[in-house]
């Protein structure tokens, strides 16, 4: 039995398209980053008794959410005047709750279980857009169908035909669809997220906000068979239980970068002296072409990412010695964010504060890093939790991280520098504010970070573990705060695999003012089929772009990653590799994810990276995308 896969050339200006209210400073009201509400969800089907966990009652087996994308009107703040920016943005909307007050730039959070049938109502309440009508004399890899949509529910393990995470279909304006995603039961805990997937309009939509967080929780215990082998992982989530029984404090936190402008009678985008993208107060910012945010734009926009809709907001209640879940996820598609947190050592407020003075303030106000632990990525527990002090997120990445303040006062949350190899920006952009992080109590922590988990884990294992998994779980905690109870995929050993797979992206610059992404020589076309993959079947796969770098996604079935060599032939996966100053792939050997960034820090073959990834096809047929960056350029005349 065969699974055919169409490779894309990134669902044209696809999500990887990469090269707060009140007037007053946000100093001064404060705007709190909170996480975002949560989708209301309707139970369908009854649950029954516990076949997974030790709950007395199962969830409900089937549940339905309704979500509206209309053109939303909202406000974004603006630290360069002081005052907050009307906007008008296609976004989603809880069709049952409305937005219950909160920032719309943000979606609600979907949350589910594993074996749960979770059924999506997409009502399409946007103008109707003449532009989704292309006929055969118009070009299927141009931007179009601005207001169609669809829905991609980014890294989840279901169906990718008929109505489950197909992409491949367009949602016209006026039009409602139901999607129907059946969650195995199998399908691991973690941080996923959605967002439109339309060829032709995917990063505009993406870019005006339309994204939100998939949360899949479970308290599965790990299990082993007779021979001492793990026959079923476990989930963190069930680990990280405080005394009390609760889940630790959770952030779940989507960052954005919201490229909005205004327009002057001439319909050009209108800007300050130094370039820099300018709303006059009686206007009201939008995202409407392509133009507003193409490949080296975002730097001299003198936009902010934003974190769930707000921009240089504060994260309020953090707990000294109370360790935090942070789950991190990147949903914008023109900034590489290197995700810091720094000691607040400065007095001076941020009010005001530009883009173009934030490296200058940052030096004067923020001071040494703090380490945390990377526990995930893409939603997939690691083996072993990872001390950092930066995580890098390319646009699409997740990463959940264990984050516990050791003393009070404030911090810094800060998008660090990065050398310009490892950014899909360059030149390299300074550093950017993201907000900040106020920390109270004084509860002990300990002399390290390290130490300080490890022993709460330790302790919290011996309170959430059956007893015969306490002392497999401690010794692994013990020994390098290794979670190999809870990764969801086996390694994929050598004699695993059963095919070969070689793919290389590049972008076509001969044409004139035009920029066509290609997959192995081919542009987009929805009527090929690239690959026909073999169900059942494990297959190697080693990636290369010929012209510069950009994220990789595929669908369906992650990967797990073997080895990134740079141009010379080096490994540079390993942990502690720092790649010349670039710390991003550092780390990632035997790593499973779902997008990557696929690196080539110059224009010719001479430079590229060879990556090469591992995936097995378990359990769907039918036809599912990967992608990459792709962008339209036109010049003027």
């Amino acid at each position: 039995m065969k699974t055919p896969m169409r490779l894309t050339s990134a669902l044209l200006c696809g999500l990887f398209a990469g090269f707060g209210s009140g007037s007053a400073a946000l100093a001064e009201n404060a705007d709190a980053v909170e996480n975002p509400n949560e989708y209301k969800l309707l139970s369908l089907i009854p649950g029954l008794q516990a076949k997974r966990s030790n709950r007395l009652i199962e969830p409900a087996r089937e549940v339905s959410l309704e979500m509206n994308i209309k053109f939303l009107d909202r406000e974004i703040y603006n630290p360069v005047t002081g005052r907050s920016d009307p906007v008008r943005l296609r976004g989603y909307e809880d069709a049952r709750a409305g937005n219950n007050g909160i920032n719309a730039l943000v979606g609600p959070t979907i949350s589910v279980e594993p074996g749960q049938t979770l059924r999506v109502k997409l009502n399409n309440q946007l103008p109707v857009d003449d532009s989704c009508n292309m006929g055969s004399g118009g070009n299927v890899n141009t931007p179009h169908c601005f207001n169609g949509t669809n829905l991609h529910s980014h890294g989840l393990w279901v169906n990718p035909a008929g109505n489950g995470d197909n992409v491949l279909i367009s949602i016209r304006p006026d039009v409602s669809f139901e999607y129907e995603y059946a969650l195995p039961e199998t399908h691991p805990a973690g941080t996923f997220w959605y967002h439109p997937h339309l060829h032709g309009s995917t990063a505009l939509q993406v870019s005006s906000g339309m994204s939100g967080a998939i949360i899949i929780r479970d308290d599965r215990a790990p299990i082993w068979d007779d021979a001492g082998a793990l026959e079923r992982p476990g989930d963190l989530d069930r680990l990280l239980m405080r005394a009390d029984g609760r889940a630790i404090p959770e952030r779940v936190l989507v960052l954005q970068q919201i490229q909005y402008a205004c327009r002057n009678a001439k319909g050009e985008i209108q800007t300050n002296q130094d370039g820099t993208y300018f709303c006059k107060p009686d206007q009201v910012g939008e995202i409407d072409n392509y133009d507003l945010f193409g490949p080296g734009t975002w730097p001299t926009s003198g936009r902010y990412t934003s974190v769930n809709g707000e921009v240089l907001g504060t994260l309020v209640d953090a707990e000294v010695g109370v360790p935090e879940r942070w789950r991190l996820i990147h949903a914008g598609v023109r900034d590489t964010v290197n995700f810091e947190i720094r000691h607040k050592t400065g007095s001076a407020s941020h009010a005001n504060l530009s883009a173009e003075n934030t490296e200058t303030w940052i030096e004067a106000n923020c001071g040494e890093p703090v380490d945390y632990n990377v526990v995930a990525q893409d939603g997939l527990t690691m083996s072993a939790a990872q001390t950092r002090s930066q995580a890098i997120l390319q646009p699409g990445y997740r990463v959940d991280a264990l984050v516990v303040f050791p003393e009070a006062g404030e911090y810094c949350v800060v998008d660090g520098e990065a050398p310009p190899e490892a950014s899909i920006g360059t030149p390299t952009p300074s550093r950017r504010l993201l907000g900040l992080v106020n920390a109270v109590g004084t509860a002990p922590y300990g002399t390290g970070s390290q130490e300080w988990l490890t022993d709460w884990l330790i302790e919290a294992a011996g309170r959430t573990m059956p007893a015969n998994a306490v002392a497999k779980v401690q010794d692994d905690l013990a020994n390098g705060l290794k979670l190999s109870a809870f990764v969801p995929h086996p390694d994929i050993k050598d004699d695993e695999v059963t095919g070969l797979q070689e793919l290389v992206f590049n972008i076509d610059v001969s044409g004139p003012g035009a920029a066509i992404f290609q997959v192995d020589g081919n542009p987009y076309d929805a009527n090929r089929m690239d690959r026909v993959l073999t169900l059942g079947g494990v297959d190697e796969w080693t990636l290369y772009s010929d012209f510069v770098s950009h994220p990789f996604h595929i669908h369906v079935n992650p990967f797990q990653i073997v080895k990134i060599l740079d141009a010379d032939g080096n490994d540079v996966s390993a942990l502690g590799s720092s790649d010349g100053g670039d710390p991003q792939y550092g780390g990632l050997k035997g790593v499973w994810k779902d997008t990557l960034w696929i690196k080539n820090p110059g224009t010719t073959k001479d430079t590229r990276y060879t990556i090469v990834v591992r995936t097995r096809y378990q359990r769907y047929i039918g036809a599912f995308v990967l992608h990459s960056i792709f962008w339209i350029t036109k010049t003027k005349g």
